[in-house]
């Protein structure tokens, strides 16, 4: 039964690039533009905050469109692994524990498209 699912693979890896793209993207417009609203504000564009927040609305729109996935992918997961480490880490080591949960999942999805590349339905078909 289970290798019948097989056939749909690329249609499934599409999925999980498009909805982690926009996922990521919530993240970017939540940090630039105050969409959806964040407690205390959104953070000056010229800090830290800021350039992820920029980064992960270009490489989430990118993602999303499947264009130039595996470069955007990997600048996404590199930017969720310095954000896990230098933001949720201190608090504890625990991803449970210090909200990092989301670092670490979109960090090592988003690795795994700069391997399997976008799947199905991308704007640059491999």
């Amino acid at each position: 039964m289970f290798d019948r699912l097989s056939a749909y693979a690329p249609q499934a890896l599409a999925v999980l690039r498009i909805v982690s793209g926009l996922l990521f993207l919530l993240h970017g417009t939540q940090k630039v533009l105050g969409f959806p609203a964040m407690d205390g504000g959104t953070p000056p564009l010229m800090s830290l905050f800021g350039a992820a927040g920029l980064i992960e609305i270009v490489t989430g729109v990118l993602i999303i469109v499947g264009f130039f996935t595996r470069p955007a992918a990997f600048i996404a997961s590199g930017t969720m692994a310095v954000a896990y480490w230098m933001v949720h880490a201190p608090g504890s080591i625990f991803p449970t524990q210090n909200f990092g949960d989301a670092a670490v999942l979109f960090c090592f999805v988003f690795l795994y498209l700069v391997f399997a590349g976008p799947g199905a339905w991308s704007v640059n078909k491999r």
